[in-house]
């Protein structure tokens, strides 16, 4: 039981496998998946709220429950909890997997704190690779403390 891994959806900069591995998780197999009824947010780190109107696109891979303890106990990840979910893949299965989410904190005075742009880098360089939309990619980029020049 100790061993055994459980299916579980990433959505910020988990999606980056170099930053998996940087926590010692080395997943066998990666798969595209969206999951609807939520939004993303990046301030500073990635999180969901739910939303009726949105999904948000990630991946679905296998890892024990130490390997997720390891990973989400961090110093720099914060206070995350799993969450049951179901996910759409590519080839429209619907798959239960967990998914980490941090409570909604109390708003600052000051407003929400801006995601540092390298943090942004972690997660679109993977989401183009990963072929997510480009609508979804413009969204991920939308938190950038400024934006990037149009390549003209």
């Amino acid at each position: 039981m100790v061993g055994q891994k459980v299916r579980v959806f990433f959505y910020g900069s988990f999606i980056n496998r170099a930053v998996l591995a940087e926590a010692g998780l080395k997943p066998d197999r990666v798969e595209l998946a969206r999951l609807w009824g939520f939004d993303i947010r990046i301030q500073p780190l990635a999180n969901l709220v739910r939303s009726d109107r949105h999904c948000v696109y990630g991946i679905v891979c296998e890892a024990t429950h130490a390997e997720l303890t390891k990973l989400y106990s961090q110093s720099w990840v914060g206070a995350y909890l799993p969450e049951a979910v179901m996910v759409e893949t590519t080839g429209a299965r619907l798959l239960s997997a967990l998914c980490y989410i941090a409570p909604e904190p109390e708003a600052p005075a000051a407003g929400p704190a801006p995601a540092a742009d390298d943090y942004i880098d972690r997660i679109t360089g993977p989401a183009r690779e990963y072929g997510f939309p480009s609508w979804y990619i413009d969204r991920l980029e939308s938190f950038r403390r400024r934006p990037i020049p149009d390549a003209d």
